[in-house]
């Protein structure tokens, strides 16, 4: 039995909330039923924030509620604030991730707020989701920033330890440390995520990469090391911040899912369905900047894939 590697899939929340095509609907939930049937166990599949101020995600409800129909993945997604919280439990979505920066320049530029106020904000959220008769919602505290910030530069590691106990005093369920503009090194993530670790206990954490600068996969790897088994990932390598100039994508899911497997791990994921997949996502989204290794130069006759390996 080969130790397991847990991956989700972004790509429908993180990956569009900065291309220029809206895409419809039907093609969204296209997306997430692919990643599904290509072994992807959580997908990330929107945001509730106001269409005013990401008209991609002016459909979040419909595209939530098509996710859950689906049956076959666990569909989380992502809230700023209290107000997106609760359009998320009124849907009874089994996952909510909540979102703050470690850097204040960062969050008040993201969200128009402190972080110390996005803390209490998560402290309401985690209480109203408790007070929900009959509901079990689990709730991800997310840390933005957490290895650097385009506006403000360095970012404590100590306060980001920080956030994450609080986040955990307060009721996260798990703990999500991202490098929202690509700043991390192999060095860094490895000591932060130890610190981190450490400090949270049992309650699980993840890590959210961005190869803004090529070191996203050395950081997965890095953060292996530190202990951590769940990743954040986007096919075809889509994503960024829209707050945070110079942040290109997200780790490519389809590289990330080669390299685990590749290590031993156990995604449950088919690259080759994953590659199939983003063709399809490349022919709806033109003219937006793909990345990934593997779709450019194709698996190697070496590669067995968890199923076949079984």
């Amino acid at each position: 039995m080969r130790e397991k590697a847990h991956i989700r899939e972004v790509g429908p929340r993180d990956g569009l909330q900065m291309v220029k095509t809206i895409l419809p609907t039907a093609q969204k939930l296209a997306w997430c039923r692919g990643a599904a049937e290509a072994g992807i166990r959580e997908i990330e599949v929107t945001s509730f924030v106001p269409a005013k101020i990401v008209p991609q995600f002016a459909d979040a409800e419909e595209v939530a509620r098509g996710a859950l129909a689906m049956g076959s993945f666990r569909p989380s997604v992502l809230v700023p604030n209290l107000r997106g919280a609760e359009r998320a439990f009124a849907l009874a979505l089994p996952q909510v991730n909540y979102v703050l920066s470690a850097s204040e320049a960062h969050n008040l530029a993201n969200v128009r707020r402190s972080t110390e106020e996005s803390l209490l904000d998560f402290a309401r959220i985690a209480a109203v989701r408790d007070q929900r008769a009959g509901t079990r919602v689990s709730l991800a505290g997310g840390i933005a920033t957490a290895f650097g910030c385009t506006i403000a530069g360095a970012v404590s590691e100590a306060r980001v330890v920080e956030i994450a106990v609080r986040l955990t005093e307060m009721g996260a369920d798990e703990i999500i440390v991202a490098d929202t503009v690509g700043y991390g090194d192999p060095g860094q993530v490895r000591r932060l995520m130890k610190a981190v670790i450490g400090a949270v206990g049992p309650v699980p954490v993840a890590c959210h990469f961005h190869d803004t600068r090529g070191l996203g996969l050395a950081n997965v790897t890095a953060a292996l090391e530190a202990g951590v088994r769940a990743f954040d990932a986007s096919l075809a390598g889509l994503g960024g911040c829209p707050f945070a100039p110079g942040a290109t994508g997200n780790i490519d899911t389809e590289d990330t899912v080669f390299m685990l497997e590749q290590l031993g791990f156990d995604t449950g994921v088919e690259v080759e369905a994953l590659i199939a997949l983003r063709s399809d996502v490349e022919s709806w989204l033109p003219g937006e900047r793909f990345s990934g290794a593997i779709a450019r130069a194709g698996l190697p006759k070496t590669y067995r894939s968890h199923s076949k390996a079984a």
